[in-house]
């Protein structure tokens, strides 16, 4: 990456880095609607994708029935909710999550995309830092494309759901998404206090703490797509065991991928080897930056607790979502400390 020079009298950290935390806070409440999408079996609602018209709902009952017609014709209506007995009004309440999800989707664009280019022409962005910023636009341009990828795998005649691979990665790109908004931000607050200050560099630990959180981001995406969090409502123990049985019958590493039981204990148990990781990150930077400890000591704490009570009440909706709240609240607590760590490295 090129080091930022010495900024001119145009240049603006300070409110470049402000943009970014709050398109950030964006992207955390869109992390915590695309729960709610998700628990809510909202995300196959809507059967196309309509970038521009489709910001606007139905507004008259010939619409919202052409709508729910759509929708009927996909295998989660026949094989699901329309053998459960779903009204018209039940479809308005599940089309509203999924319209409120792209439309918020539709916001942080706008968030983004419109200061961006009047800091571009305003020659306001520091120098090597341009690149940076498009690429996080790119990234929110992709967040959009793989969450259609991932609606469209569940339309069609048998399906009853999207593929937990594409949920998967749908929502890593948006947690990716936010610890680059975090951590171009502290690097802009940095250049803004030092003129000279130079980008973190991501360190050998950060890098180990971040490949463990990543796996088991994954592994809470995967329970996810595959309702996996209801396959026990106990705790430590599943089916009264602390191995539960799962279909081995293809190996290991089908069952890991796909088997829901198998993947629910995986990620429960994988929680504290990230639990492990977090802490030596802490610690490392407590002596630098005693908030950003707390931050992460907090996150996972609460996090840990959620997951809990998300298992025993057997995904409650709020408690579920929450739980997805809190763990991109972990997200930027971890991008802050690898930034303090690689800070000091740099």
């Amino acid at each position: 990456m090129v080091s930022p020079s010495i900024s001119t009298d145009t240049n603006r950290p300070r409110a470049i880095a402000r943009w970014l935390f709050a398109v950030a806070v964006l992207v955390v409440a869109m992390v915590a609607v695309g729960g709610i999408t998700r628990l809510t079996e909202s995300g196959l609602s809507i059967t196309e994708w309509k970038p521009v018209t489709g910001a606007i709902p139905p507004l008259s009952e010939a619409q919202w029935q052409a709508e729910f017609d759509a929708y009927k014709q996909i295998g989660e209506y026949r094989q699901v909710t329309g053998p459960a007995g779903m009204t018209l009004a039940d479809y308005k309440f599940i089309y509203f999550w999924e319209w409120f999800h792209r439309l918020l989707g539709r916001i942080i664009g706008l968030a983004f995309a419109v200061p961006l280019a009047w800091f571009w022409i305003r020659k306001a962005i520091p120098a090597g830092y341009k690149p940076r910023l498009v690429a996080l636009l790119a990234l929110g341009g992709m967040q959009g494309a793989f969450g259609w990828f991932m609606v469209r795998s569940g339309i069609n005649e048998t399906s009853t759901d999207v593929s937990h691979f594409w949920l998967s990665i749908h929502l890593l790109t948006a947690l990716f998404t936010l610890a680059g908004l975090v951590w171009t931000a502290l690097d802009l607050l940095a250049l803004d206090r030092d003129k000279s200050a130079r980008p973190a560099r991501i360190t050998g630990l950060a890098a180990l703490v971040g490949g463990v959180l990543f796996v088991q981001l994954l592994l809470g995406a995967w329970v996810a797509g595959l309702d996996a969090g209801l396959a026990s409502d106990t705790w430590p123990l599943m089916q009264g065991r602390l191995v539960p049985e799962y279909d081995a019958s293809r190996g290991f590493v089908w069952a890991a991928l796909h088997d829901p039981f198998l993947i629910h204990f995986l990620h429960r148990w994988w929680a504290w080897v990230a639990v492990a990781f977090l802490i030596l990150l802490a610690r490392k930077v407590r002596g630098i930056e005693r908030r950003a400890s707390i931050a992460i000591h907090s996150a996972f704490g609460v996090q840990i607790l959620l997951g809990i009570a998300t298992v025993m009440t057997g995904v409650a909706l709020w408690i579920a979502v929450l739980h997805q709240f809190v763990g991109a609240l972990l997200v930027a607590a971890t991008a802050w400390g690898m930034h303090i760590a690689g800070r000091r490295a740099a």
